[in-house]
C-alpha cells in the first residue's frame, strides 16, 4: 500500500513512455504510421551519425569509468583514515549540488578558445588549442565527468569500507601481511558487492554527462564528443520520433542487460 504511490509515477512517467518509444520504432512515421518491423534498427546501424555516437560513448564509458572508479576508492580510503573526515565528504559533495548551467558556465570559462587556460598557457608564449573544438574535447568532458561524480562514488566506497571487520585488519597485521596484500586480499573481496554498484552507477551517470556537454557546445558539437545522446536529441528536435524510439531502445536494453549480468555477478561473489 505505502509503495502504490511510487509505483504509480513510474508506471506513468517511466512505463507509459518507454512503451511508446518501443512502439514509435516499430513504425516508419510516427502519426498515421504503418508497421515497419525492425527497419528503423537496422537503418541506425548503418546511420553515420550514429555510429559516431554510439563509437564516442563507448569510449568515453571505457576511459572515464574506471579512472573515476580508481580514484574514488583512493581518496576514500585516505578520507576514511581522516579525522576530519566530515568537512573531506562536504567538499567532494558539493558538485552535485551546483546547478548544471553554473558548472557549464565555469568550464567555458576555463576552456574556450580565450579562457582562463589558454591565457595563462599564453603568457608562457604557448599558444593553447582549442580545447572544445578538437580531439582534446574527450578530455575534458572525462575531467568534467569525474570532477562531477566522484565525491558519490567516494562515500559508497567509505560506507563498504566501513563495513569490513577491523577483525580482519587485525588478523592480517598479526600474520605480518604488507598493505599491497592487504588490499588485495582483504579489502577488494569486501569491497565487491559497493564496487559493482559503483560500477553500474557510473555507466548509468556516464549518459547523464550530456547536459553539460550540451550546455558547453549545442546541439552538433566536434565530432569526438559526438555522443549518443545528442542523435537522439536531435531526433527529438526533427520530430523523427521512430528513429528517436529504436535508439531509447537499444539503449535501455543495453544498459538493462549490462545492469543484470553485474547484479548476478555480485551475488556470485
Amino acid at each position: 500500500m505505502f509503495l502504490l504511490p511510487s509505483l504509480l509515477g513510474i508506471a506513468v512517467f517511466f512505463i507509459w513512455p518507454f512503451a511508446d518509444a518501443v512502439g514509435y520504432s516499430l513504425l516508419d512515421r510516427p502519426v498515421g504510421g504503418s508497421f515497419a518491423g525492425i527497419d528503423n534498427y537496422a537503418e541506425l546501424l548503418s546511420n553515420p551519425a550514429y555510429l559516431l555516437g554510439l563509437g564516442n560513448t563507448v569510449q568515453f564509458m571505457l576511459i572515464c569509468i574506471p579512472i573515476n572508479m580508481a580514484l574514488s576508492l583512493w581518496f576514500a580510503t585516505l578520507i576514511k583514515k581522516s579525522t576530519k573526515k566530515r568537512w573531506f565528504i562536504l567538499i567532494f559533495l558539493i558538485p552535485l549540488v551546483i546547478p548544471s548551467g553554473s558548472v557549464s558556465f565555469f568550464w567555458q570559462s576555463m576552456f574556450a578558445n580565450s579562457g582562463a587556460i589558454n591565457g595563462i598557457l599564453a603568457s608562457f608564449g604557448i599558444t593553447g588549442p582549442a580545447w572544445l573544438d578538437s580531439a582534446t574535447g574527450m578530455a575534458v568532458i572525462v575531467l568534467i565527468f569525474i570532477w562531477k561524480n566522484m565525491g558519490f562514488n567516494m562515500i559508497l566506497f567509505i560506507s563498504g569500507l566501513s563495513s569490513i571487520p577491523k577483525e580482519h585488519y587485525e588478523a592480517a597485521h598479526v600474520d605480518g601481511s604488507g598493505p599491497v596484500n592487504t588490499f588485495l586480499y582483504i579489502t577488494l573481496p569486501g569491497l565487491a558487492p559497493t564496487f559493482i554498484l559503483v560500477l553500474i552507477l557510473s555507466i548509468i551517470n556516464s549518459f547523464k554527462v550530456f547536459k553539460e556537454i550540451f550546455l558547453l557546445t549545442g546541439t552538433h558539437p566536434n565530432e569526438n564528443i559526438y555522443m549518443l545522446q545528442h542523435f537522439m536529441n536531435n531526433m527529438f528536435t526533427s520530430l523523427n520520433y521512430s528513429r528517436l524510439g529504436a535508439a531509447a531502445v537499444i539503449i535501455t536494453l543495453a544498459v538493462s542487460i549490462i545492469a543484470v549480468a553485474f547484479m548476478r555477478l555480485e551475488r556470485r561473489v
